[in-house]
């Protein structure tokens, strides 16, 4: 397992030069399949499921972090100690919160004073994150729309609802996204 600072290390090397959209997820993996690790395969389900939303088809995981650095996306993690291990979702959800002091203060060093778009994904994290990040003045743009982990069969609604939060938040052209 690996700290904070390699995460972010690695995470930081395809960060935007102008980030338009900022998507939080949970933790990194604790298998390993980290979205930023260029050495990573193409068909890990997170990576597989958001080069479909930028519409590519890249032939290393490299050429598709780039490709999605110059769409404006980015993508943090609530916590970078894994936690999908734990089998209590209620440990999972205290390991979150207690690192919710971390995650304002990347997202405030991160978007710095743009009020770029933010994006909650898996259930627990919409449901957690939204009302505190808005109250601290993200603009979270679910509104309430739930947008699981395209994992386990959950790939069809993850492209469902990230269609749908983009597409109500007018992130386009939706003609570079894709469609389902």
């Amino acid at each position: 397992m690996h700290d904070r600072a390699y995460y972010i290390d690695l995470r930081e090397k395809f960060r935007p030069s102008k980030i338009r959209v900022t998507f939080v997820l949970e933790s990194p993996p604790v298998s390993g399949k980290y979205f930023y690790d260029p050495k990573g395969k193409t068909g890990e389900p997170l990576f597989s499921a958001m080069m479909k939303v930028i519409g590519h088809e890249p032939a290393t995981k490299e050429d598709g972090l780039v490709a999605f650095s110059k769409t404006g996306f980015f993508l943090v993690n609530a916590t970078y100690r894994p936690v999908n291990h734990l089998k209590s979702m209620k440990k999972r959800n205290e390991a979150i919160l207690a690192d919710l002091p971390e995650l304002i203060q990347d997202l405030k060093h991160t978007l710095g004073n743009q009020q770029v778009r933010v994006v909650l994904v898996k259930a627990n994290i919409c449901r957690l994150l939204e009302e505190p990040l808005k109250t601290v003045g993200f603009r979270v743009i679910n509104n309430g729309t739930v947008v699981p982990f395209p994992s386990h069969n959950h790939q069809p609604n993850f492209h469902k609802q990230i269609k749908e939060v983009l597409s109500k938040a007018k992130i386009g052209p939706m003609s570079h996204l894709y469609s389902i």
